[in-house]
This record gives C-alpha cells, structure tokens and sequence, in this order.
C-alpha cells in the first residue's frame, strides 16, 4: 500500500475535497486560534507547502459512537472526506464496509506495515472486567477478539495514540459509579499494562471535531503537542471556561441567575462547572460557530477526568 503525499488534484475533486480546499479549512480553523500567532507558526508554513497522507486507524470501545458522529457532522470539507482521502483512514467500525475476521486482518497488516508512523485513534473507555467480554469488538482465529485484546496488539506498535472523547481518555460515563464492566480510560489502561506509546488526550463528550482534526494536523507536522497535566492539548484545554464566560461580569457583581430562562446573571448556582472546565469552547463554539453550552443551559464539566460523577448533578436548584 502506498503512502503517498497527496492525491492527484482531479482525483481530490472527484472525491468531494480538494487538497486546496482542505488545507483552507485546516489553515483557517489553526489562524482562528491563533496558532500562528500564539503556539505554533510553523504549523500554518506547513500546511501550506502540503499534508502527507498519515495513517490513521480507529477503534471503538464501549461508548455511544458519539465522538465519530461529532466528527463527521462537520461540513466544508466533510471530516469523512478529510479523513478517509487526504488523511489515509484505514480503520473505522462506522464508516467501513469490512466487518469481522477479514477487517481485523487488515487492521493488523496495517499496523504491521507502519509500525510505529501511525496513529492509533481509541473511542470509548476499555472494559476490562470479566476478561474484557463486556466489549467484543470481532471474532479473529475463531474466537472472540475484546477491546482488551486489540489495544494490547495494537497501541504498542502505534506510533501515538490520540485518546478521543472522555470515555476513552478517562472512563467516562462507562466508568462512572455503579459500573460492574471495570471501564476505564487509555490512560490508565497504558499504565497497567506497561504501554509506552504516546497519548494525546481529546476529551470531550463529544469533542469538537477541531479539537480532533487539527490534533492529527499537529501530530502530522510537528509531532506530540504542548500537553496540561491531563494530557490535554493545551492548544484547546488550556483556558478555564468560568474566567472567558460572557457572564463574567455578572459574577463579579453578584449578579446571579435563579433560571435557566434568565436572561442576565451567572448560571454558577444553577449549577455551572465552568470554574473547574478548561475549554476554549467559549470562543470556538457548536454547531458550526453558532452557539455553546452556556447559551442555552450550563457547563457540565465534560473535558474533566472527573466526569460524570465529579460533575453531578449537572443542574441544581438555585
């Protein structure tokens, strides 16, 4: 299998991105955040002389598929089109067509192949009670493969490993109390087990997909970025939600809201985490720019490693 740098230009069209369109969405998302003018400057040169093809594979545990439908709902490119064409996506459950014996297979010779140059992509926490069963992910030498199985076979000959979404880099909500499937995030998962690869920790639930898109950018051009002491790239986890909320002001006058329906007044009594959070959700936003959690409801800690029990309940009576 090749591993060429671009496709050709008439190719990228006939796929729905072109490289130009591409990397004017990835450069313009880095300038948005100031990547050139804050972290990284090199990385805006860099995609501008071009992406090689990087292979990615991505494997899910026990989650709700959530991280990848956040991904893929992005638009201009779409993420399944940067992803699967111009990033070589060589292993996803949701998107491929392979399935069972024959994709695990293929899974492996790829890992095999770019031992050590690719990157690995887990979602969803690792279940790791009852020897794993609570998560079988196919069935490979006529017997059940766990999600167990494959991160043990798979993350040592990654080259990184981004953890994405909470559930993968810290248990998350399959972790949270009442558990009996002994969940747990990559993270921890690698200390037990005595993995070395590098993690990246996207958490999120879910993650913005640029959080996920330009992780892969960096890892691409100029390797692991700066991390806080979660393992969170501090290019997107390094600013607290409470200290850049619009409802700042309020807060510092002591202006505090009763509803969610209020128009003014900080939402902290009602029971905001944004004091705990770091985000830059605040100025990136949903949905395409439009809005954010604290437009219509409250923070509720997502990107924490505390999520969900830390965190409950999400909203309180003022």
């Amino acid at each position: 299998m090749k591993d060429e740098h671009m496709l050709p230009e008439t190719q990228q069209k006939e796929s729905g991105v072109t490289r130009r369109c591409f990397l004017k969405t990835v450069a313009g998302a880095a300038a948005g955040i100031g990547v050139s003018q804050v972290v990284n400057p090199a990385l805006v040169k860099a995609l501008e002389k071009g992406l090689k093809r990087h292979p990615v594979v991505w494997i899910q545990g026990q989650g709700c598929t959530g991280c990848s439908v956040s991904l893929l709902n992005s638009v201009d490119p779409s993420i399944a089109d940067v992803l699967s064409k111009v990033i070589s996506l060589q292993y996803h459950p949701t998107v491929m067509a392979s399935e069972g014996e024959t994709a695990l297979e293929n899974l492996f010779g790829i890992a095999k192949e770019y031992e050590g140059k690719f990157s690995l992509v887990v979602e969803g926490a690792i279940p790791t009670a009852a020897e794993g069963k609570y998560c079988v992910v196919g069935e490979y030498e006529h017997k059940e493969f766990t999600m167990v199985d494959l991160v043990k076979k798979v993350a040592p000959m990654a080259g990184s490993c981004l953890a994405v979404g909470t559930c993968a880099a810290y248990g998350g909500i399959p972790a949270a109390q009442g558990n009996v499937t002994g969940a747990t995030g990559c993270r921890d998962f690698f200390a037990d087990n005595g993995i070395q690869t590098p993690i990246v920790n996207i958490p999120g639930c879910p993650p913005h997909p640029d959080w996920i898109v330009l992780s892969v950018v960096h890892l691409l051009e100029k390797g692991i970025p700066e991390l806080d002491d979660e393992g969170r790239p501090m290019l997107f986890f390094g600013e607290n939600i409470h200290e850049n909320c619009p409802r700042l002001e309020m807060y510092e006058e002591d202006e505090l809201s009763k509803t969610l329906s209020d128009p003014k007044g900080c939402r902290m009594d009602l029971g905001c985490k944004g004091p705990s959070t770091y985000a830059d959700c605040y100025k990136r936003k949903w949905n395409s720019g439009l809005n954010w959690c604290v437009d219509n409801a409250v923070c509720i800690g997502c990107v924490e490693p505390g999520f969900p029990d830390e965190s409950s309940p999400f909203y309180e009576p003022a």
